[in-house]
This record gives C-alpha cells, structure tokens and sequence, in this order.
C-alpha cells in the first residue's frame, strides 16, 4: 500500500531520530542498524533511507564509522555515536517529548 503524501513527510522527519536512538544501545553495523529499526513497524524504514542518515550523521562528526572485518563476506562499516552525536540525541529526544506533548493536547480535548 502506497504511503499517503503526508505520512511519508512525517516519517521523513522521525527517521534521523530513530536512527541515533537505534544506536543509543551501542555499535552496530547497517543490518544490525536495520534490524533495531524493525521494532517501529509503522515507520517502515528501509535500507535506501538508513544508509544516506549514516553517511551525513559521519561527515557531521555526529557517528563514527570503523571497519571491521565480515564473518562472510566484504568488510563491514560498523557505526557509533560520538560524544557530539549522543548530545545531539539528547536534544532531539527532549524536542520530541515536548512536541509529542504539545500535539497530545489538541488530541485529548485539552484546549487552552
């Protein structure tokens, strides 16, 4: 099913989040990265939208990238956040909160 114009806005924005706070748990390489993304069904996040996070997140200092060597295989790049990249999601995370919170009141018939 094709994904509505609006939603697709939406998700484009959360996915930069959700790929720092997949990494949040410690160094992973893309599938393993892909993998912690799963569990948020309802972004659909696909390889084609992690990989260029990645590249951008690195060449802004907010991941570091080493490789490392693939059971089977090429090389693997395995990615961390940086000390700059975790305060970076400390931030994303608190603006999320209070955007989700402010939102959550025009839903609850709170109305000021």
């Amino acid at each position: 099913q094709a994904v509505r114009g609006w939603a697709a806005q939406m998700r484009k924005g959360l996915i930069e989040l959700c790929v720092m706070a997949a990494l949040r748990d410690g160094e992973a390489y893309g599938y393993q990265i892909l993998q912690r993304l799963s569990r948020a069904e309802a972004l659909t996040i696909s390889e084609s939208a992690v990989y260029p996070i990645l590249a951008r997140l690195a060449a802004e200092g907010m991941v570091k990238v080493r490789v490392g060597p693939s059971p089977n295989g090429p090389p693997r790049r395995y990615y961390k956040l940086t000390a700059s990249g975790e305060a970076r999601l400390g931030e994303m995370e608190e603006h999320w909160k209070q955007t989700r919170k402010a939102i959550d009141l025009f839903f609850s018939g709170e109305r000021t």
